[in-house]
């Protein structure tokens, strides 16, 4: 049975994914970062791994065929499909302290809220920080080191598809930072459908 939600713009989501399902998030409106975490169902301490991933698979990018790790160097998605091919798996999630930091902004809706929030209802813990992959973030390093965020590279209608290789609950946010680049100074939906 199919499920499908949208996301409203700056708020959150969370869901079960069984072992051989494939979700899709797709961006509604383009230019619209959406933060992914992914839990292992029957133990919470396993989760999807950025600076695992990179690790095992040797590079910053990943395409169709490859597989995302857990924490534990396991695999826990494979990429089936990618229309966009720029993602980011270098920043953690904003949260309200990075909105006072960087845009002196106070109790900022953030995407470490949202996903705290989506993940309570399956009872797995906030932790200190989340470390997402961000689909659709464009995040450029410059070969001075510096780093920038620049528009998403997504159209409207772009997605990405993801198989769990395990029983997860999974947790999206739509970012709600509309004060930089990162989803084109305009917050919109993000669209998930399991299949």
């Amino acid at each position: 049975m199919k499920q499908q939600w949208i996301i409203p713009a700056t708020q959150g989501l969370g869901f079960k994914l069984m072992k051989g399902q494939v979700v899709r998030v797709t961006d509604v409106e383009g230019e619209q970062v959406a933060d992914f975490v992914a839990y292992r169902a029957n133990n919470p301490s396993e989760r999807l791994d950025p600076g695992v991933t990179m690790d095992a698979l040797g590079t910053m990018s990943v395409k169709p065929g490859d597989i995302i790790y857990s924490n534990q160097y396991r695999p826990l998605l494979t990429l089936v499909s990618d229309t966009v091919g720029r993602h980011d798996w270098i920043n953690p999630a904003c949260r309200p302290e990075m909105y006072e930091l960087l845009y002196h902004k106070h109790r900022h809706a953030s995407c470490y809220d949202n996903l705290n929030q989506a993940l309570a209802e399956f009872v797995i813990p906030s932790p200190d920080q989340h470390y997402p992959f961000n689909l659709f973030m464009n995040t450029v390093i410059h070969p001075s080191g510096q780093i920038s965020i620049e528009r998403p590279l997504s159209k409207a209608g772009d997605y990405v598809e993801l198989r769990a290789e395990m029983d997860l609950v999974v947790a999206v946010s739509a970012c709600p930072c509309e004060e930089s680049a990162c989803n084109g100074y305009n917050c919109t939906p993000i669209a998930v459908e399991v299949m």
